[in-house]
Order: C-alpha cells, then sequence, then structure tokens
C-alpha cells in the first residue's frame, strides 16, 4: 500500500512543475496521473488494515518527496545563472546534499540519545556490521548520483513518475517476502497502480520521439 500510495507524489510533482516551472505536460500524461490517483483511492478503499496515522504519515511524506525534487531542479537551473561553467555536475550535487544532511543526522543522534545506546551497543565491535554499513553508505552514494544526473537529464515529474516502474518488483516482493494478507480487489488496485507507471512511461517515450 505504500507503494501504490506513493503514486500521488507524482501528481504533487507534475502541478508543482506546472506552477513553477511553467510546463506543459501532454494529455497521455494526465490520464497516466489520473490512473495512479483512481489507483490510490481504490488502494485505500480496500486495504484490509487502514489507519488513519499511517496515511498521514505517508501524505506527508508524499509532499516532501515531491518538494525534494522541484527544490533540486530549482537549485539546478539557479547554478546554470551563477556558476562560471554554467554547470552544477553530480558529484558537486552529491556532497552538498550530503553535507547539508550532517547537522540534522547529528541534532537527531542527540535528540534520539543514540549516543548512549551506541556506547553500550555490541554492533560497533563486530566486523560484518561495519562491512554491511559501509556496503550501504556506497549503495546510498550509487542511488543519490544517478538520481542527481537522471533528474539533471529529465525533469521533476519525469524523474519522479519513471521511479514508479521499481514499484512492480517491489509490490511483488513485500507482498510474497513478508506474506502481507491482501485481498483480491486489493491486489487488483495494487496491479492497476502499477500499469499505470507503465502507462505514463510509454507517453513519454512517444512525446519525446
Amino acid at each position: 500500500m505504500v507503494t501504490v500510495l506513493k503514486n500521488v507524489t507524482n501528481v504533487i510533482t507534475a502541478l508543482g512543475e506546472m506552477y513553477l516551472f511553467k510546463k506543459h505536460h501532454g494529455s497521455k500524461v494526465w490520464a497516466a496521473l489520473f490512473l495512479m490517483i483512481v489507483s490510490a483511492i481504490s488502494g485505500g478503499i480496500t486495504d484490509l488494515s487502514f489507519h488513519a496515522v499511517g496515511y498521514t504519515w505517508q501524505i506527508i511524506n508524499c509532499f516532501l518527496t515531491a518538494s525534494y525534487s522541484l527544490t533540486l531542479r530549482r537549485v539546478m537551473d539557479t547554478a546554470k545563472q551563477v556558476t562560471r561553467s554554467g554547470n552544477l555536475n553530480e558529484f558537486s550535487m552529491v556532497l552538498l546534499n550530503n553535507v547539508l544532511s550532517l547537522p540534522l543526522g547529528v541534532l537527531l543522534i542527540f535528540v534520539f540519545n543514540e549516543v548512549d545506546y551506541l556506547s553500550k551497543t555490541m554492533l560497533l565491535r563486530m566486523p560484518v556490521f561495519w562491512l554491511v554499513v559501509t556496503l550501504s553508505g556506497f549503495l546510498g552514494l550509487a542511488i543519490s548520483f544517478t538520481s542527481m544526473w537522471f533528474l539533471h537529464q529529465t525533469g521533476a515529474t519525469t524523474y519522479s513518475l519513471v521511479g514508479s516502474l521499481n514499484k512492480i518488483p517491489l509490490s511483488v516482493a513485500g507482498i510474497l517476502l513478508f506474506k502481507v494478507p491482501t485481498s483480491f480487489e486489493n491486489f487488483l488496485s495494487i496491479l492497476f497502480g502499477l500499469l499505470a507507471g507503465v502507462f505514463f512511461a510509454r507517453a513519454k517515450l512517444m512525446a519525446k520521439s
């Protein structure tokens, strides 16, 4: 359900691009967005474990994710105007993005008293833990770099919606690995939302050609 509801982010991003960047979207793109909204609504109606707090957090997440994509695109456009090279490359963007997140991370460590936990846990003495954490860091760096490159080459809406394609294996894996109880109607709503993502990708490819 989290996967399907993330599609709402695409709609917010598309509207934000229209307002901030005066970007026009074709009828097929809006049709795909409409399908995603229908999917999110039908998924919510057929959800077996509705909880208002969970849905509230998910909606907040959608707005924050869309704001992040739009803000990042705005920063890239601003960099073209104020830098001598007319461009802020992906390595610089990843570096700045991660450095700016450090103060917030340090603040949260102290707010949630993670210092006391870290000083006592045995995890820090396990080589396997450090290996996994290091691997996680490299994967996070790779995700940041590829995201920056893709957003630089396309737009916020395309970045958001093409990212919807990874929801297909994610949804299937979530149902199979975690044995999530789901009804036939709920499964159809999830499938409907995933097909909407595929429909959008096809619409964008046709528009570009």
